[in-house]
């Protein structure tokens, strides 16, 4: 009961609330209810523009890390001693240095194969062809898309391959084969290409100027040039310096140092080719003499404006310019003729005098010479087999003998290599 005559309390039926609702207020309840759906952000379960933005930042992230890398490691070696290949030579520009792109991943993948696991050419391949290298003891490499070469070194590290192709119409390639079989082309459309022994620095003709930079990774940094004559090609590194024959048809070479000065004129007018280096840095060649078509073994002093120290002029040399000089320094094979025949000569450094003799070792050489060790050397012949030259049977009257390359194809020339 209520205390209070009108009032109701809590057990007495109150007013009644009306739940009539009128159709318009029912609509606009539920299009208030759906516009607050409509605002609120759900996050969706695949967000195709997210993963695509974050994918660039990281493949930016990747780029911008390994570009700050490559450019430490090149001021690096530009301030331990390659400054002087970025030296300007008196020619207007500044040094090259060349930084690609470190993301390979946009690249196809050529393959480099052992025997018996060749893989299916790719696209590519029928354009550009295979190599096939050879190991001083027989065994073959076949690098897909690189050929054809003319010789191959291994990249500082051993980690791929330098190879040089060989001389067309559009000049000569240089290519850097990984250990995985990326390819990649480092110069093209040059001129004759050399390269140090090392593989660390290379030497190349460009139009009417000489070039040498340095290899790191798969690229070429800190380039020095200086202008040359018409005819000069590049003959081999001598430590940092370049051995430069200026005209081809004549006697004659000079030594280039990037980064010191602009190519002289010859400092010798008799020198014809070279076929390696002693132990005490003194060159071995082949200079010319008074009397027509014949010339000498010589030791050339690279110190000294490549003056001839020591000469031997009985060995019948060929003018071709293939020889090699073993790691010791004691024999060199070098082409020459025995009578009428043109023969590999087996000559003993350690006499070269007056009478200073050669013995047959093998058939005609061709491309490179790889001396195993003091007594050991090999080398292909111009059909492609392969010689195995042992210093003491050629010495006892027994020349070595070609024999063919397994899985090279009769008339193939392949390349061959110091060792995969």
């Amino acid at each position: 009961m209520s205390v209070f005559p009108g009032e109701s309390d809590n057990l007495t039926d109150g007013p009644r609330r009306s739940y009539q609702v009128r159709p318009d207020e029912l609509e606009d309840a539920v299009r208030e209810t759906l516009s607050h759906q409509v605002a609120l952000a759900r996050p969706l379960g695949v967000d195709p523009a997210g993963q695509a933005i974050r994918r660039a930042n990281r493949i930016r992230r990747r780029r911008t890390a390994a570009g700050v890398a490559v450019a430490a490691v090149v001021t690096v070696l530009l301030s331990a001693g390659m400054a002087r290949l970025g030296a300007e030579t008196g020619r207007d520009g500044t040094p090259i240095v060349v930084i690609g792109d470190p993301d390979p991943s946009s690249r196809p993948i050529p393959t480099a194969s052992v025997p018996g696991t060749d893989p299916a050419p790719g696209p590519s391949a029928g354009l550009l062809g295979s190599e096939t290298l050879v190991s001083a003891d027989g065994r073959r490499l076949v690098l897909h898309d690189v050929g054809p070469a003319e010789r191959a070194q291994l990249l500082p590290g051993g980690n791929g391959w330098l190879v040089v192709g060989t001389p067309t119409a559009a000049g000569r390639s240089l290519w850097t084969v990984q250990g995985d079989g990326l390819v990649q082309v480092l110069l093209a459309g040059a001129g004759p290409i050399v390269l140090a022994a090392d593989s660390g620095q290379v030497a190349w003709r460009d139009g009417s100027d000489l070039l040498v930079a340095g290899v790191v990774g798969n690229q070429l940094i800190g380039a020095a040039r200086t202008p040359v004559p018409a005819g000069a090609v590049p003959v081999r590194f001598v430590g940092d310096s370049v051995l430069v024959r200026p005209d081809p048809a004549e006697a004659g070479h000079t030594l280039w140092r990037p980064g010191v000065g602009q190519l002289t004129e010859a400092v010798d007018q008799e020198s014809l080719n070279f076929y390696g280096r002693l132990p005490d840095g003194r060159l071995v060649g082949q200079i010319s003499t008074v009397a027509p078509g014949r010339s000498c073994l010589a030791l050339l002093d690279p110190t000294r404006q490549l003056n001839p120290v020591q000469t031997g002029c009985g060995p019948d040399l060929s003018q071709d310019g293939v020889g090699a000089v073993s790691a010791d320094g004691r024999w060199l094979l070098v082409n020459g003729r025995v009578g009428e025949a043109t023969r590999a000569l087996l000559v003993d450094l350690r006499r070269l005098g007056p009478n200073t003799s050669a013995v047959p070792a093998g058939p005609p050489m061709t491309g490179a010479i790889v001396w195993s060790d003091e007594s050991h050397a090999s080398y292909l012949d111009g059909s492609g087999a392969l010689v195995r030259v042992d210093v003491g049977q050629a010495r006892a009257g027994t020349p070595a003998s070609p024999a063919a390359v397994p899985g090279v194809s009769a008339g193939d020339q392949p390349v061959l290599v110091a060792d995969f």
